[in-house]
């Protein structure tokens, strides 16, 4: 297939437009981040950085961690941005982006989101590690495309949004991370189930301030959900990187710190030490 210019946006230096981005700048295996600042917090743990990049909100540090070339690349907030960093992650590596064409041999990359999170069940203290085994997606992302959801996918998607009262404007999505990469994540160091992936931080994350809501305690239903693995945290980017990055071929998971138990009414005072130990925790299993 053959891209136009309006389709295939680059910009003057013929990187992807958005994050401003060569191929030879990535590495294979990508950590993924919302804040930009937490990239300099992974590079710091780097034996090597090679590359160094910053446009919008997108900065990006590659280097080497024990052998292992890696990129770390913020995103910013939410799975609008995950839209634009999967398409243009995968485009870096599948596409020539000189003759504007697929490459016959694709690459799948290895990704993994390193984030925060509010946690969704009372017995699981703030600053714990969640790992996110399947999420339910309540921000559309997904059905601009043709992905293809698996038959226990759409069984457990159903019966969790039956059980909860979503304006009927939403359509959730169910799905699941890759595997393999999830098993790496999960040790008895970290709690693992099912993520919420909400489109806002306030209403559609089941929090009043000023404006009334149609989700309001929403966050309390969710953590009564009784099945196999419980729902157990909030966030904004998780269901639309395992959705884009399976259909396009990449292995995808998250892990995140809990900095917030919202059953309990508990935020963290203050968790870059927590951080750190979740990054390098990520490193030496990725």
């Amino acid at each position: 297939m053959d891209y136009p210019l309006s389709e295939l946006v680059l910009n003057d230096k013929g990187q992807v437009y958005h994050l401003g981005l060569h191929p030879e700048n990535l590495a294979h295996k990508i950590i993924l981040v919302g804040d930009q600042d937490r990239v300099g917090l992974i590079s710091q743990f780097f034996d090597s950085i090679e590359h160094k990049s910053s446009h919008r909100e997108f900065v990006c540090h590659t280097g080497t961690y024990k052998n292992k070339k890696i990129s770390a690349l913020s995103t910013g907030i939410g799975t609008d941005n995950i839209d634009i960093v999967i398409n243009e992650l995968d485009a870096l590596v599948n596409i020539d982006l000189v003759k504007r064409s697929d490459k016959r041999e694709l690459t799948s990359l290895e990704i993994v989101r390193i984030g925060t999170c509010g946690i969704l069940q009372k017995n699981i203290p703030v600053h714990s590690w969640i790992v996110s085994s399947f999420a339910l997606g309540l921000d559309n992302v997904a059905h601009f495309y043709s992905i293809e959801f698996s038959k226990e996918e759409i069984e457990m998607g159903n019966k969790l949004t039956s059980f909860i009262d979503l304006p009927s404007s939403i359509k959730p999505y169910f799905i699941e991370s890759n595997k393999s990469i999830t098993n790496r994540l999960i040790s008895d160091k970290t709690f693992n189930g099912i993520t919420i992936t909400s489109s806002g931080f306030y209403g559609p994350q089941g929090r009043k301030l000023r404006l009334k809501t149609h989700t309001e305690e929403l966050q309390i239903k969710l953590g009564q959900y009784k099945s196999n693995l419980p729902v157990i945290n909030f966030e904004m980017e998780s269901s639309a990187l395992f959705a884009l990055g399976r259909e396009l071929g990449h292995k995808c998971s998250t892990i995140c710190l809990g900095v917030a138990n919202r059953p309990n009414m508990e935020f963290s005072k203050g968790y870059q030490k927590e951080m750190e130990g979740l990054i390098l925790y990520t490193l030496d299993r990725i």
